[in-house]
């Protein structure tokens, strides 16, 4: 049996660790306590001598075909982006979430629908802390929730150079909280590495994830580091100042909002060098393991692709129809959701290309999302 010892070998030291948490989560949760994240986010030994060696932190990992047939029954998984039931586009109805939030503000608006109606006790979402980073957070008030829509650059709190734990993502170490107030109806909002993992708990029947009533997914490009060197960088690609940046947003491209309403977009290619190393061989844009997923690809501004996963997804997108959300126009377009599902499908296979070929030169096959 595989151990921790075999997820640093074969995971952590090639560089495909995604720092997603699962691994340490689930350790912590069943009180074993032999591994911890490190400062940079990383899994390591908190305890050497705890370690039973069960091998379910190696099984949980995104990274490891363990468990991955019953995790693809489980949420019915087929090629070649994962089940699609529908595709939409919609937005936040309170203009006040529009305004806070990325893209339309979507994922808010059905986690405050979720919230008010009873169906969940709190969402495990992020929260920004700094002008270039976010943290894992568990949001337990509908105010709290708003709070922590949107990503948004404070200046004020002056430049200089973060640690990568936590960047424009965060990891599923926020369940630990969860369990810890006994919670047991929580929305769960992550990338793709990240539900990934909190569905191969569920398949494994393994703690936490039974707290986990919805995965929301976001789609994903990659996570980006905001060091000096790399704001440095890519302002010369933009051709801004990070003083008058109000606000980021990713679609097909990396957008930059100035204070003076002017947006400035740089292609995403170009922006390699800010991704965390581990993305480069992650397969998975659109969260292919979630209830819905959400994204401002194929969307026009102020809106939200979500594409429904499960009749579950579908049921509480349902709901929030016309109490927190709205759907675009089809009379204006009524090609506009299979435009959206296209765009969906090409960036999907274009990260699953790109991630195949750095595997190729990493000497690792891509274990996952195969057909």
């Amino acid at each position: 049996m595989k151990t921790f010892f075999h997820l640093v070998q074969e995971v952590q030291k090639p560089g495909l660790c995604h720092r997603c948490g699962g691994c340490v989560t689930f350790c912590t949760a069943i009180n074993y306590g032999a591994l911890e994240l490190n400062a940079e986010g990383k899994p390591q030994y908190a305890d050497m001598e705890k370690c039973i060696e069960c091998g379910l932190c190696y099984a949980v990992c995104p990274e490891i075909d363990e468990f991955e047939e019953e995790t693809k029954r489980l949420v019915t998984w087929s090629a070649p982006l994962g089940r699609v039931i529908e595709t939409s586009v919609v937005r936040a109805l309170d203009a006040k979430v529009r305004e806070r939030a990325t893209d339309g503000g979507a994922v808010t608006a059905l986690l405050v629908h979720l919230f008010d109606t009873g169906r969940i006790d709190g969402a495990v979402v992020t929260r920004q802390i700094n002008p270039f980073q976010r943290e894992p957070f568990l949001a337990l008030t509908r105010q709290e929730i708003l709070d922590s829509a949107g990503f948004h650059i404070d200046t004020s709190h002056g430049m200089k150079r973060f640690s990568d734990r936590y960047l424009t993502y965060a990891s599923i170490e926020e369940l630990q909280p969860v369990l810890a107030k006994g919670l047991r109806r929580v929305a769960f909002v992550g990338t793709t590495c990240q539900i990934k993992a909190v569905r191969k708990m569920q398949a494994m029947e393994i703690v936490p994830s039974e707290a986990i009533a919805y995965c929301l997914g976001l789609f994903c490009s990659g996570n980006f580091i905001f060091g000096s060197e790399q704001r440095t960088q890519m302002a010369q690609l933009g051709g801004f100042s990070w003083d008058e940046v109000v606000k980021m947003n990713i679609k097909d491209n990396f957008q930059v909002h100035l204070t003076s309403g002017e947006v400035r977009s740089i292609d995403l290619d170009q922006l390699d060098f800010m991704k965390r190393v581990a993305c480069r061989y992650c397969p998975d844009y659109t969260a292919e393991y979630a209830d819905l997923s959400f994204g401002g690809l194929g969307a026009e501004e102020g809106w939200t692709t979500v594409l429904t996963r499960t009749p579950l997804g579908r049921a509480i997108l349902a709901d929030a129809r016309g109490e927190t959300l709205e759907d675009f126009d089809h009379k204006a377009n009524p090609q506009y959701a299979t435009q959206a599902f296209k765009a969906a499908l090409t960036w999907s296979e274009h990260k699953k290309a790109a991630a195949a070929e750095s595997r190729h030169e990493l000497g690792r096959p891509n274990v996952r999302l195969k057909g």
